[in-house]
């Protein structure tokens, strides 16, 4: 495409803007399952509303826009508060998981260069269901990621005990998921801390996924494990705004225990022409809809809205787990949160998600093992059903001999 010499009028530019969507996921429907995490029209106003009202403003600038520098301070004080952070806790907003990961990865190797720790090769330990970010961040850091397998227990657990003895004198991080992506598995934090103390190591807990369901899930009486800042040894944790916290893309959070450790967080420079800058996170401009949005929809949804709404995905993973139990696939591990990953004894997920796709549902799956996997909305309570009659007929399917045929369909998906 190149640029139209003369501009076209915005109604045929928008006409061809949202032709250009017909064939994406039909999340709108309820037919998606990952990526995008509808709370319901009332939430996806005040999203939109929030962040046009602020999308010009750049949250690089506090001393220009000291509203977003307030609201991000509002927004980090309301997640310490549900996370356990104790007196001196800080934090800041990011653009996402991997924005979080990154810099608390950055952070926990400058902590170790200032403590004294001779990085040669610095190395990270980290169970194998942990997410790729802390891969790619060490990619760019040229820090070695050592994964280590999962309990053999089929659990879907971190093995603490061979994190720990996979730690040396060069370790800065070891890691724990809150819920893991690819399982929706808890990782045991507690026993996890108590090996960081041990090996005097940081602990950083992913809670990409859980900083802003399993409080509420707690609330709702679900036995949800201690995974944030009332154990001791966590001294970082992500937590997605964008995910269940029902927030615009992208906004994320990354905390700290405290003010000292965040110190080694944000980037200062002075040796160039301009004037002098600080960064807090990786980015340079912070798109200021972002953080009006996610300031936004904490104060819409309060304690009794994100109860309700967690309640209600919760209530639908569990409606899931029935459901498939019926069809003869079995639940990996016992997820708590809204992720669920199953597997069929007899059928191999890529044929099932062949058919599965075939009928017009967008979600996802695992490799380790192979299995269905699902993230699931509030909005998903209104069409579960639906799926779960779509999985029993793609099931019916793959029985009469089409296995083979659906599996290759989406082999180079997974390869």
């Amino acid at each position: 495409m190149e640029m139209p010499a003369k501009g076209r009028p915005w109604d045929a530019v928008k006409a061809d803007l949202l032709d250009r969507g017909g064939n994406d996921a039909k999340w709108r429907d309820g037919k998606t399952a990952v990526y995008v995490f509808n709370a319901g029209e009332d939430v996806a106003r005040v999203q939109k509303e929030a962040y046009t009202a602020y999308m010009s403003e750049n949250g690089l600038g506090p001393a220009a826009f000291p509203s977003l520098a307030q609201m991000e301070k509002d927004v980090i004080s309301m997640a310490l508060g549900l996370l356990n952070g104790p007196d001196g806790a800080t934090g800041a907003m990011t653009s996402g998981g991997t924005d979080s990961i990154t810099m608390a990865i950055k952070t926990a190797r400058d902590h170790a260069r200032a403590g004294g720790k001779a990085l040669d090769t610095a190395n990270i330990v980290l169970p194998q269901s942990a997410h790729l970010a802390f891969d790619k961040a060490c990619h760019l850091m040229d820090i070695e990621v050592r994964r280590i397998p999962l309990r053999a227990d089929e659990s879907y657990e971190a093995d603490v005990a061979a994190m720990e003895a996979a730690c040396d004198a060069e370790t800065i991080m070891i890691v724990g998921s809150a819920p893991n992506f690819p399982h929706g598995i808890i990782d045991p934090i507690a026993e996890l801390g108590e090996a960081a103390e041990r090996q005097s190591v940081w602990l950083h807990v992913d809670a990409c996924v859980g900083g802003y369901f399993a409080p509420f899930a707690r609330m709702n009486g679900v036995p949800v494990p201690p995974f944030d800042f009332e154990v001791p040894a966590v001294k970082s944790m992500s937590a997605d705004l964008h995910k269940y916290g029902y927030a615009a893309k992208g906004a994320s959070t990354v905390l700290f225990r405290s003010e000292e450790l965040y110190a080694y967080m944000p980037f200062e420079f002075s040796c160039w022409s301009g004037a002098p800058m600080t960064t807090p996170t990786l980015a340079g401009t912070r798109p200021g809809g972002a953080i009006a949005a996610a300031w936004a929809i904490m104060n819409y949804l309060g304690v009794d809205g994100y109860r309700r709404l967690q309640g209600e995905v919760c209530a639908t993973r569990e409606r899931v787990e029935e459901g498939v139990k019926a069809l003869g696939f079995e639940i990996l591990g016992k997820p708590l949160l809204g992720l669920i990953a199953f597997s069929h004894p007899q059928h191999h997920a890529l044929a099932l998600y062949g058919e599965i796709y075939r009928r017009g549902w967008f979600t996802s799956a695992t490799i380790e093992p192979p299995s269905l996997h699902l993230m699931l909305s509030p909005k998903h309570s209104e069409f579960i059903d639906a799926y779960l009659d779509d999985l029993a007929a793609s099931v019916s399917a793959l029985a009469k001999g089409e296995d083979g045929k659906a599996a290759e369909k989406v082999e180079a998906r997974y390869s």
